[in-house]
């Protein structure tokens, strides 16, 4: 089944299934490409009759990714660009429930904690660093700040406690323990042009993939960094996004500033 739901006004950022209900997912969005104007956030459900709109916030400043809590079935996050993570409760539809704001920059990407014994999330913020945040808390719990230039995503390791994964514009892959802020674990020159995303394999807790301006996607073994894995090359322009599949291990999917979203074998390497 395909459905389409227009975010009229609003150009799409980000968006993220509910790790509760299969159904709903979130959607960021934001006016003018988020170079100007302001952001909303849907609350979504996938219907037999068509996509449902649950709840709808409006922000002030664009909003660039988002997030669910896996503690609570309500509690969303969203990154704006004025520096802030909006807390957002599907109970209270008139406005976050908790605004954090430390970042001296606009914020890029939320990830929180799929660690259900871990309930924290990361911003990473073009002020060139990343921050740890108990959503219980007034201010973050630590500042991770090696990287030298904008910092595009941080993500959670689904294997490892208390670790994750950053990419900069500074070219590099760093990893870090939040048990030993501020400096990264490992820092691996991943690309020849900024790197915009990444994300751990499923099935194999040594393996991170990157995507880069330089059109590329490298997979890189964390138990040996000195040449990737893997290449994979096809797009035409600057890759955006890339998502390690949850179901199988050799596939990923992609998408690009080239207008195509590809899906790959990373077994032998074919689109």
């Amino acid at each position: 089944m395909a459905v389409t739901f227009h975010t009229r006004g609003r150009h799409g950022y980000a968006v993220k299934f509910s790790p509760y209900f299969g159904q709903r997912f979130l959607c960021a969005t934001s006016q003018h490409y988020g170079i100007a104007g302001g952001g909303t956030l849907f609350v979504l459900d996938i219907l037999p009759s068509g996509i449902q709109v649950i709840s709808r916030w409006e922000w002030g400043e664009s909003l660039f990714d988002c997030s669910w809590s896996e503690h609570n079935q309500d509690f969303s996050i969203a990154a704006s660009g004025d520096g802030s993570i909006q807390m957002w409760d599907l109970k209270n539809p008139k406005g976050p429930i908790k605004v954090c704001k430390e970042h001296s920059a606009e914020v890029y990407g939320v990830d929180w904690s799929c660690n259900r014994q871990l309930d924290q999330f990361l911003s990473a913020s073009w002020d060139h660093s990343i921050k740890l945040w108990d959503p219980n808390g007034a201010q973050s719990l630590a500042t991770f700040a090696d990287h030298q230039h904008v910092v595009y995503s941080a993500v959670w390791s689904p294997h490892v406690s208390r670790t994750f994964a950053s990419v900069s514009g500074d070219n590099t892959l760093r990893i870090w323990d939040i048990s030993a802020p501020p400096h990264a674990q490992q820092t691996i020159q991943a690309h020849d042009g900024e790197v915009l995303t990444c994300d751990w394999a499923k099935y194999d807790m040594n393996l991170v993939v990157t995507g880069s301006v330089d059109t590329k996607i490298r997979g890189w073994d964390l138990r040996n960094t000195t040449a990737p894995v893997f290449t994979l090359e096809g797009h035409q322009y600057a890759v955006r996004r890339v998502k390690c599949s949850p179901h199988n291990g050799t596939l990923l999917a992609s998408c690009s500033y080239d207008f195509t979203v590809r899906t790959w074998n990373i077994g032998n390497g074919t689109c």
